[in-house]
């Protein structure tokens, strides 16, 4: 019985059918992400199959969106459901690092256009920090500080748990007493940071696998506010009386809620709520510039405040506490009402005109 061999497609008709080039074919040829079905051993010259052009166009698809190449393969490995999921979880942390860029570009562009402000209005942060055991731990991982530039929350995890957050929190702490020159904010506070990742792993005595902590800190610059932030720990902003949450969790349950496989709702029953995916010293940090306006208030708080007490929960306290002490005093006590399950801190920091 005579066999049937499959059509073959030279590398150039197949670099034209796909819209790779016959460069581009070679280099995944190379990578074992695309291989030929045929290389003839005299010449070396490739030959593909028509069965081939759907990968083919998939990873060329994929290198548009930007997509490294060793995420590619693990793309074209997965069945077609899997690989639409995990493409949609690529796009999310493609669009967060966007609006982080965005933001900065935002800033730059006003910072380097706009005209010297007429009005000499100054403003300054009325501040308070407060941390709590809560209920039920046997001790305070958590560390809370606020000053008249800087505000941090820490969330130590693990057996260092406690010296690793207070270590970190500790690093920044010269910020507090330095002025910033407002366009050099961004490298100040991420020098700042790496300072804190390497305190954290002394703290930790090189052991970050088990011990570590989350961050999220507010550098004052005097007319805007810097942000960076790694973690769980989490930055509010009241305005206007709404509510925004200025920062994205770093665990597992959002991004199965960026991958659209989890509603907000089920993630606060889901059983790996807190496990992280981020935490100082493990990769970059988000840092953001805020605008700031008289009548702003800022929350800094662990997890162990929005894993008890909803947003909206959070909003009527912020609201109606006249100062940031009995909002930070407010918003513990009520935390440790519904069990205080966890180690619970505090930063309410308000903008107000200096006198």
């Amino acid at each position: 019985m005579e066999t049937q061999m499959p059509q073959m497609l030279t590398i150039g008709a197949f670099a034209k059918a796909c819209r790779l080039s016959p460069k581009a074919l070679r280099l995944y040829d190379e990578l074992d992400l695309l291989r030929p079905a045929r290389v003839d051993p005299g010449t070396g010259y490739r030959y593909y199959t028509p069965a081939q052009l759907e990968r083919a166009r998939l990873v060329a698809w994929l290198r548009r969106l930007g997509m490294p190449l060793a995420r590619i393969r693990e793309v074209c490995a997965l069945a077609p459901a899997d690989a639409a999921v995990e493409i949609r979880a690529y796009w999310a942390g493609v669009e967060a690092e966007t609006a982080v860029r965005r933001d900065l570009a935002e800033f730059l562009v006003t910072h380097l256009s706009e005209a010297p402000r007429r009005d000499t209005t100054m403003l300054e942060l009325r501040y308070h920090a407060h941390s709590d055991r809560g209920r039920v731990r046997p001790a305070n991982q958590d560390t809370a500080y606020a000053g008249s530039r800087l505000l941090a929350v820490a969330d130590g995890f693990g057996p260092a748990g406690a010296p690793a957050s207070s270590a970190a929190v500790e690093a920044l702490r010269f910020l507090d007493a330095e002025e910033v020159p407002p366009g050099d904010v961004l490298n100040v506070l991420e020098d700042a940071v790496r300072g804190a990742t390497e305190a954290v792993r002394d703290a930790a005595s090189g052991a970050t696998d088990e011990n570590g902590t989350t961050l999220t800190a507010l550098l004052w610059t005097g007319s805007r506010l810097a942000l960076v932030h790694i973690g769980d720990s989490r930055a509010y902003l009241l305005r206007d009386g709404a509510l925004f949450r200025i920062t994205h969790d770093h665990t597992v349950v959002q991004g199965l809620i960026d991958e659209g496989r989890l509603t907000p709702e089920e993630a606060a029953y889901h059983p790996q709520r807190s496990l992280l995916l981020k935490a100082l010293g493990t990769t970059t940090p988000d840092l953001r510039l805020q605008d700031v306006t008289a009548g702003d208030r800022y929350l800094l708080c662990s997890d162990g405040l929005p894993t008890t007490l909803p947003d909206a929960r959070i909003r009527t306290i912020l609201t109606t506490a006249p100062t940031p002490a009995e909002a930070t005093r407010a918003l513990i006590a009520e935390a440790n009402e519904t069990g205080g399950p966890d180690n619970v801190s505090c930063v309410v920091a308000d903008v107000v005109e200096g006198v």
